[in-house]
């Protein structure tokens, strides 16, 4: 790619996403819930657009409206990837809020945003969370904690699978994957170690398209379940999910 076309591109970035501050400063604050999500996922949408990213949904389950949903973390896009099919209210380390621009704008969507190893402020916003979820909104998180390497899933901490017990509300598993045009893991998409937000955009701008494919599977039940039970379950079905991805199976 030319200087000239990544250039073009990046600013079309830029106005997307100026084009986003502007939606939540002026119409989230008044808008109902179901326009908020409607918003979301256009602007979702255009964006993973502009990056040449194609979002495909894979045969599984059935996404549920009213859920606290668990992924596989891979790269920033993640957010965007599901908030594309499926707006949530996200659960998102605090280093993000510190993102040029997208730091805001996911504040702004209602990201709530934990601290590691912050005991007290967790509690609180655990609480938060089987408020929302007990309000009828979809929460989602990412229970590895980090991002890992794809087709590979790191241990899932357990703690915030307990909202789902609180709030008497199913658990939902959803894979992600990104994949070239080969059906292969696509590795510019890959954000682990040094790797800052703003090399990793310039990387997927520069890059070939890329396919992101999520799975949502088949819901857990929380009512009565132990959180571990619920990390070990969900973490399995995910992993056993993305291994089926790397064969060429259909997940589900």
């Amino acid at each position: 790619m030319t200087r000239l076309r990544l250039a073009l591109r990046l600013a079309r970035v830029i106005v997307h996403l100026l084009a986003g501050l502007a939606t939540c400063a002026l119409v989230f604050p008044w808008a109902s819930s179901g326009l908020r999500d409607a918003a979301t996922r256009r602007w979702s949408r255009r964006l993973l657009a502009i990056c040449n990213v194609r979002v495909e949904s894979a045969s599984g389950a059935p996404a549920l409206e009213h859920a606290l949903f668990v992924a596989n973390h891979i790269s920033w896009l993640d957010i965007f990837v599901l908030n594309s099919l499926h707006p949530c209210r996200f659960v998102a380390k605090a280093e993000i809020r510190s993102w040029p621009v997208l730091g805001w704008l996911a504040s702004a969507a209602g990201t709530v945003f934990i601290a590691r190893g912050n005991r007290r402020e967790l509690r609180h916003i655990f609480k938060g969370i089987v408020a929302v979820l007990e309000q009828g909104e979809r929460v989602a998180f990412f229970p590895e904690g980090t991002v890992g390497q794809q087709g590979s899933v790191l241990p899932f901490h357990a703690n915030l699978f307990e909202a789902a017990i609180d709030a008497k509300v199913a658990l939902q598993p959803c894979a992600l994957a990104y994949l070239d045009a080969n059906g292969g893991w696509h590795r510019g998409v890959d954000y682990m170690g040094e790797v800052t937000f703003v090399d990793s955009l310039l990387t997927i701008l520069k890059g070939a398209p890329v396919r992101a494919r999520v799975a949502c599977l088949a819901p857990l039940e929380g009512s009565g379940a132990h959180r571990r039970e619920l990390a070990q379950a969900a973490q399995d079905a995910i992993q056993a999910a993305l291994l089926g991805t790397a064969e060429g199976q259909t997940v589900g």
